[in-house]
């Protein structure tokens, strides 16, 4: 079986169309269209000031990255302080009470953002965002100025340093997400109208991303108002993946293969079961109503007949008594 259902996939893919498999990365997305089997075009469609936006916006997490290890086990008196988790806090802050490693990074780090302020006025960008990325780089800048003289920092100053910074963070969000929305639609529209409205309401989106970024995926989001509305719900698919695959396009179509036979085969073996035909097509384990209603206590017979039977050395499906 496993054999015969591999073959069908890998022949099925050459005929899986039309498709668009994204890949979310540091620029916005990258967009690939599929049609008739053939990659059509991959594009990055969004303008260039979404990552530079989003990269400074990143700034305050940047800081963090350098000096997490240092914060001390202990969550001090700050605000929402019951939010921090005190034994993820005592894992993250791994280093001992006047360790200096920070020292050496964190000047690297100043020095990125000194040269990222002294471009900024060059970058071309709209007068509000160029204003809160100015605000944030300056405000990173001082605390690091300050840690630095002072030879230490603790996270009462870390946290008035992220507030002060996070109203001009938000306003980069905004143009980040402006950027992406107008770059992602324009593509799409683009697309559109080259394949042709038929072809276009039975659409595949493959959308592949870190977990993360998994719920309320932003390109998702986004492409989700450029598809067939009636079939949005199955087929736009969100692809988690523990990191980024080597091959993205490859992933995407072998995963889409399997749905797409499943579909059909889940209509054809289970005709006359529709709920297991539902679990099929989506992303129910077959077995997992069977193993809620045994662990439920729905169906101790049985169950107690199978533990028992294992007990006593022999399988209950077999019959066999199993060498001990």
């Amino acid at each position: 079986m496993r054999a015969n259902y591999a073959s069908l996939k890998a022949e099925l893919i050459k005929h899986l169309s039309p498709v668009v498999v994204v890949q979310n990365n540091a620029v916005g997305g990258r967009f690939t269209l599929i049609d008739k089997g053939v990659q059509v075009e991959t594009v990055d469609p969004v303008p260039e000031y979404f990552e530079l936006a989003k990269s400074i916006a990143h700034v305050p997490l940047g800081v963090y990255s350098v000096i997490a290890a240092y914060l001390g086990g202990k969550v001090p008196n700050i605000p929402n302080a019951e939010r921090i988790d005190p034994h993820d806090l005592a894992m993250v802050a791994f280093k001992a009470a006047g360790d200096t490693g920070w020292i050496t990074p964190l000047t690297g780090f100043r020095a990125t953002l000194n040269a990222a302020r002294t471009k900024l006025p060059t970058a071309n960008l709209p007068a509000d965002l160029e204003t809160s990325s100015d605000t944030i780089l300056t405000e990173a800048i001082r605390f690091i100025d300050s840690a630095l003289g002072a030879k230490s920092f603790d996270m009462v100053a870390f946290n008035r340093f992220a507030a002060t910074v996070y109203p001009s963070v938000r306003v980069n969000m905004t143009f980040a997400s402006t950027a992406q929305i107008t770059g992602i639609e324009a593509l799409m529209k683009r697309w559109r109208a080259l394949i042709g409205e038929a072809a276009w309401s039975d659409l595949y989106v493959m959308v592949l991303s870190i977990w993360t970024t998994a719920e309320l995926n932003q390109a998702s989001i986004i492409i989700r108002r450029t598809m067939n509305q009636a079939k949005v719900g199955t087929h736009l698919i969100d692809l988690p993946t523990a990191e980024t695959p080597a091959d993205p396009i490859g992933v995407a179509l072998d995963n889409l293969a399997r749905i797409v036979q499943d579909n059909v085969a889940a209509e054809m073996v289970f005709n006359s079961a529709l709920d297991v035909a539902d679990a099929l097509k989506g992303k129910e384990d077959l077995l997992s109503k069977e193993i809620l209603k045994q662990l439920d206590g729905t169906a101790p017979a049985a169950r107690t007949a199978a533990f028992g039977a294992a007990a006593a050395g022999t399988c209950p499906v077999t019959g066999r008594t199993a060498a001990v």
